[in-house]
């Protein structure tokens, strides 16, 4: 393929409820999409990011400058763009993972749409559909809290996911085994809001049955976290401190996780993505496919991902209504309490005209021949 036009459309849409976590609180996705179009065929990408670096130091105007004055040139530059080629010749860029996947998997969607082929085949899914979770934010109060995971429970989901911090923690996850018994499936995510010194107050989350506890340490600390695990019989799990399959393969040698949460974006697109899992499969360590408040660009593609074998968790691949009255591409709906996988060429599926340019704040040209 050959590169032609990309094209960087700025998006804003409401959030349906406030979505709080340790590091902030959402009201709106505000980010972008990336349109990739080649000689052969157009692709879709989400930047997974936010207008401000709080959960990651990346963000969306940062990202932009990065794509259009160091990423793109060297994407033009090869003799025949392909996903496969287009990682080497940005090896030499330093960090800005979540700006390279979304160069990636538009330029993957594309390709992948040149063959007629799926995303999911492409990448070895296993399944034609994957069981949902739903991750809950911080709530003002307990009731509020339970009134949502009644909700969710309702609605079919097959896990709760409790975001935590210091001072929101054993109570709520106390009252949710309370009122709904040990036999639906809980974890929670401290989005690294602890330290070691807190190792004997999260190891009363022992009492819960729960899942997994989430990210608790500092992001990185791959000693601190085996230190934890070591005194917690709740299974760690590594979201933000795993950028690569290298370091999954540390952390799994150190014994700093029992599960591992692989977000594409974190981890530079979707091809790296594949190798998280299958360095984490290979040792027997669970996977699950984490969320990022996407839209149905960046959640088609997701749920390719959730279907590979050894993605044995339900991860935050939730339906579109959890998070937005309007999606930007056809709703994804739960059923039984699981997402079908897009079976389409490419991601599987396209925005819709009308909805994109509702929430459309800016179009603007990143790259033309």
């Amino acid at each position: 393929m050959k590169l032609e036009r990309v094209e960087l459309v700025h998006i804003a849409i409401p959030l349906v409820t406030p979505f709080r976590t340790s590091f902030g609180t959402m009201t709106t996705k505000d980010t972008f999409l990336l349109r990739v179009v080649t000689d052969t065929a157009e692709g879709w990408s989400e930047f997974a990011g936010d207008p401000e670096p709080l959960y990651c130091a990346e963000f969306v105007a940062g990202a932009e400058i990065v794509l259009r004055d160091v990423l793109l040139p060297r994407a033009a530059a090869l003799p025949a763009l392909t996903a496969p080629a287009l990682g080497p010749a940005l090896a030499g860029v330093k960090g800005h993972e979540l700006a390279k996947a979304a160069l990636e998997t538009a330029v993957l969607d594309a390709e992948l749409r040149s063959y007629g082929m799926s995303l999911a085949t492409y990448l070895g899914a296993v399944r034609e559909r994957v069981p949902a979770g739903v991750s809950v934010g911080i709530r003002p109060s307990i009731g509020e809290l339970l009134d949502d995971v009644e909700g969710y429970l309702a609605d079919g989901y097959v896990r709760i996911k409790l975001k935590i911090e210091p001072g929101w923690d054993l109570e709520p996850v106390r009252a949710v085994r309370e009122r709904f018994g040990e036999a639906v499936p809980l974890q929670v995510d401290a989005n690294a809001a602890y330290t070691l010194a807190d190792a004997e107050h999260l190891r009363r989350l022992d009492a819960f049955g729960l899942l997994l506890v989430e990210e608790p340490l500092a992001g990185g600390d791959l000693y601190g976290h085996a230190r934890l695990q070591q005194r917690l019989a709740t299974p760690v799990c590594l979201d933000e401190s795993l950028h690569n399959a290298r370091d999954t393969a540390s952390a799994v040698a150190l014994d700093a996780c029992r599960a591992v949460n692989v977000k594409p974006a974190r981890v530079g697109g979707y091809l790296e993505a594949r190798r998280v899992h299958d360095v984490a499969y290979a040792h027997g360590v669970p996977v699950w496919c984490g969320g990022m408040l996407e839209t149905g660009i960046g959640r088609a593609a997701n749920l390719a991902l959730a279907a590979l074998p050894g993605c044995t968790l339900p991860g935050d691949t939730s339906a579109s209504a959890r998070y937005f009255a309007e999606d930007l591409t056809e709703p994804f709906v739960l059923t039984d309490g699981h997402l079908p996988v897009p079976k389409g060429p490419g991601i599987g599926v396209h925005p819709l005209p009308e909805p994109l340019h509702r929430f459309t704040t800016s179009r603007r040209a990143l790259y033309a021949t």
